[in-house]
């Protein structure tokens, strides 16, 4: 046994070594499809974004972004409640909405959830962006034409949702 196995460790020293390539990005959607238990289905751009209120473009400090490891970065969007509200959420009646969750998905499968509760009736509402910018220009090759962030989480990257694709509005409970 030991023979064997050395064997196979010598055979595999003699391997070519390729070097770590980087994995491209997904393709990233042609607009934001929100759907699900809303009245209006969307098709949400970048450039849309840009058109909504000004009451409604947010802008947030983010820590230890580029352009120096660290340092702050700025980024700017929309509020995902804001946009849920365009698409005007289907409520049968006033506790409907304690069942709702809203999913944000990337076009690499990546998912990140929040509650009715959280987006409209907590502080972390009015951070939970949908970016289209950061540090005044579009979003980088890396996070796609949109992404998704929540800013008073105290960990950021989990609910960061790089190359944002579609918000699902669903009941989880009936």
């Amino acid at each position: 046994m030991y023979r064997i196995l050395r064997t196979l460790l010598l055979a595999g020293a003699c391997l070519p070594v390729f070097a770590h390539e980087a994995v491209a990005p997904p393709a990233p959607a042609q607009a934001l499809d929100v759907f699900g238990a809303v009245e209006q289905r969307l098709a949400i751009k970048a450039d849309d974004l840009r058109a909504f209120p000004a009451a409604q473009q947010v802008v947030l400090q983010l820590p230890g972004r580029d352009p120096a490891p660290g340092a702050p970065s700025q980024v700017k969007g929309v509020r995902l409640r804001d946009i849920l509200e365009r698409a005007k959420l289907v409520v049968r009646d006033h506790n409907t909405v304690k069942k709702l969750a809203i999913i944000a998905s990337a076009s690499d499968g990546y998912k990140a959830v929040f509650s009715w509760n959280e987006l409209f009736n907590s502080e972390l509402g009015a951070s939970a962006l949908v970016l289209y910018e950061r540090d005044g220009k579009p979003l980088g090759a890396g996070e796609g034409p949109l992404a998704l962030v929540s800013g008073k989480d105290i960990r950021t990257g989990p609910r960061h949702v790089k190359w944002l694709q579609s918000i699902e509005v669903r009941q989880i409970v009936e």
